[in-house]
C-alpha cells in the first residue's frame, strides 16, 4: 500500500480552529487597549480644560459661564476638546454630550463631568463611570 502525502481533513480543521481562537483573543485584547487609550485621551482633555479654566480664573477672578464663552475661547482655549467617540455616543448618563461643564458658586467654582469606560491610568481617583473634575482636582 502506497502512503499518500498531505493533511487529513481533521488536521486541517484543528489548525483552522486554533487560528480562529488566536484571532479572537487578539481582537479582544485590541479592543481593551483601544478603550484604555480613549480614556487616557479623555483624562488629557479634562486636564487641558482645567488648565485653561484656571488661567481664565486667574485673570478674571471668576470661572466662565460656559465653555463657549467668547473670551475663554479666544484667549485661553482655541478649541474645546470633544470626546474621542464623538458627542453622539451615549455616555454614562445617557446624555449625548460627553463633557459637561457647569459653573457653580456664582462663578467661584465649577464641575466638569466626564465618563470613563475602562480602567484608566493617570488619575488615581477616577473610576469606570461618571467622574467629576473641580478646581480641587479630579474626584469620582
Amino acid at each position: 500500500m502506497k502512503k499518500q502525502k498531505g493533511f487529513t481533513l481533521i488536521e486541517l480543521l484543528v489548525v483552522i480552529a486554533i487560528l480562529g481562537l488566536l484571532t479572537t483573543i487578539a481582537l479582544v485584547s485590541l479592543n481593551s487597549a483601544r478603550a484604555k487609550a480613549r480614556d487616557s485621551r479623555r483624562l488629557a482633555d479634562i486636564k487641558q480644560i482645567q488648565t485653561a479654566l484656571e488661567m481664565y480664573y486667574s485673570a478674571s477672578s471668576t470661572y466662565p459661564a460656559n465653555l463657549t464663552d467668547a473670551t475663554f475661547l479666544s484667549d485661553y482655549m482655541k478649541n474645546v476638546p470633544t470626546d474621542p467617540q464623538g458627542s453622539n455616543v451615549s455616555d454614562c448618563t445617557g446624555a449625548t454630550e460627553a463633557y459637561t461643564y457647569t459653573q457653580t458658586e456664582s462663578g467661584q467654582s465649577y464641575t466638569l463631568n466626564y465618563c470613563l469606560k475602562a480602567a484608566a491610568a493617570g488619575a488615581p481617583n477616577s473610576v469606570v463611570g461618571i467622574n467629576t473634575a473641580t478646581p480641587a482636582g479630579i474626584a469620582d
